[in-house]
């Protein structure tokens, strides 16, 4: 009893804390040396010394910052217009038209991005003023971005899966192999709710203006072939098992840099531009890794996952009534902090339970950044929001609105992923079976 008013202290005190707009990374630590130094024996000092230390000492997360700068590199280059205009020709004939360019666009650029914001953000400078331009639907196009740029977290190479593989000491080979079937799944759903409301509202999508033939259209896709081999040139070599994540990230880095010179956008000042952003992104989510490790040593020391895995385990919930409660506590959670601070604060009291369960730490890498992709997309903390407001200039509200149908849609792909694991963990046991 004494540690269930003592879990639920320190909850409070770190939700104050964060609620003050103090530092996710800070208010973590802070909330670790009050647990350590009030209610264990354990020198403080020395754990946090050895904690920070070895949270930051990883090859696996040398990684993160690699991948980080090669979607800086290629946010400052001229791929989301190539990718705009390879895809535009092919896409006109389908009920929706133009508004697929978004979602397949989205999905192009997840692959090389790692980021959701920085995914939305690069398509939809390009696509919203051309989409304007043609009079498609504000709302649908808001929505379509708001919803694919989540594809950002989930499609290799993914920054999050990369912070859960570092937070759980799993494969981040594996992790990235596990979100290729369910991101394909999601871009399924997304095209198939545009054809959907295109069908029902067809006099809302302006009528086609593509009067290219077949070897017009064949000579615009020559400009994807670049984006295509840098995709297959990272994520393959991490399959067929010739390259580890931190090596593909390297090759990654190296082919971004030759096709952002190729396309005339790499100037000296776009190569500073995008080493001090993925500076200050690498800076940012070690920082708050490090926190989050503190913590989970002083979790430890005190012994409140243990006790949150036994009580959840006397409760008797079935695996599939722990991921429903488990779902709601994400949403929640993500209204307040970005994916990365939710991956990293909840690691240290999940894992016990789901390991209690049963449930593949593979697989739930998966549904966890599915459920933070939804979280993306809700106010009041919702980074795509912001991101397209910006863009837009649209109030909130109306982006808010606009997202929601793409909200229900990830909730439809975890309900999915719960009912048919296999989505998850096929090619990851085929890649260890190799």
């Amino acid at each position: 009893m004494e540690q269930i008013g003592l879990s639920i202290a320190l909850i409070v005190a770190l939700f104050t804390l964060l609620g003050s707009g103090l530092w996710v990374a800070l208010s973590l630590l802070g909330i670790a040396l009050f647990a350590m130094m009030a209610f264990t024996n354990a020198p403080t000092g020395l754990v946090l010394a050895t904690t920070t230390w070895g949270s930051s000492n990883s090859w696996a997360l040398a990684s993160l910052p690699l991948f980080i700068w090669m979607g800086e590199i290629l946010f400052r280059s001229r791929l989301s217009e190539d990718m705009f205009a390879g895809l535009a020709p092919w896409l006109n004939r389908l009920p929706g038209r133009l508004l697929h360019v978004n979602v397949l666009g989205c999905g192009v650029f997840a692959a090389v991005s790692g980021s959701s914001a920085a995914t939305a953000a690069t398509i939809g400078k390009m696509s919203i003023p051309e989409l304007d331009r043609h009079g498609y639907p504000p709302i649908m196009s808001i929505g379509t971005l708001a919803g694919s740029g989540t594809l950002g977290l989930l499609i290799p190479p993914s920054i999050i899966l990369i912070v859960y593989g570092v937070a759980t000491e799993e494969s981040i080979a594996r992790l990235f192999i596990a979100g290729v079937l369910p991101g394909l799944l999601l871009v399924a759903l997304f095209m198939g709710y545009v054809i959907a409301w295109s069908l029902i509202y067809p006099a809302r999508i302006p009528p086609a203006q593509d009067d290219m033939t077949f070897a017009e259209r064949f000579h615009q896709t020559r400009r994807l072939i670049p984006i295509l081999l840098l995709i297959a040139g990272v994520i393959g070599s991490i399959y067929l098992g010739i390259a580890s994540p931190t090596d593909a990230a390297a090759v990654g880095v190296l082919l971004s840099l030759v096709l952002s010179w190729g396309s005339g956008t790499l100037t000296w000042k776009t190569l500073a531009d995008s080493l001090m952003g993925a500076t200050r992104t690498s800076c940012m989510i070690a920082f708050i890794l490090a926190g989050a490790a503190f913590l989970t040593v002083a979790m430890g020391f005190t012994g409140i996952p243990r006790l949150l895995a036994e009580w959840i385990g006397s409760l008797g919930l079935s695996p599939v009534m722990l991921i429903a409660a488990l779902t709601v506590f994400f949403i929640v959670l993500g209204c307040f902090l970005d994916g990365i601070s939710v991956v990293v604060l909840t690691t240290a009291v999940i894992l016990p339970m789901i390991e209690q369960a049963g449930i593949d730490k593979i697989w739930f890498g998966i549904y966890v950044v599915l459920v933070v992709e939804m979280a993306q997309i809700t106010p009041p903390v919702g980074f795509n929001l912001f991101v397209l407001q910006g863009l837009t200039g649209r109030n909130i509200l109306y982006v808010a609105k606009a997202a929601l149908p793409f909200f229900f849609l990830l909730l439809l792909a975890v309900v999915l992923i719960v009912v048919f694991p296999e989505i998850a963990t096929y090619l990851p046991q085929r890649m260890s079976e190799r």
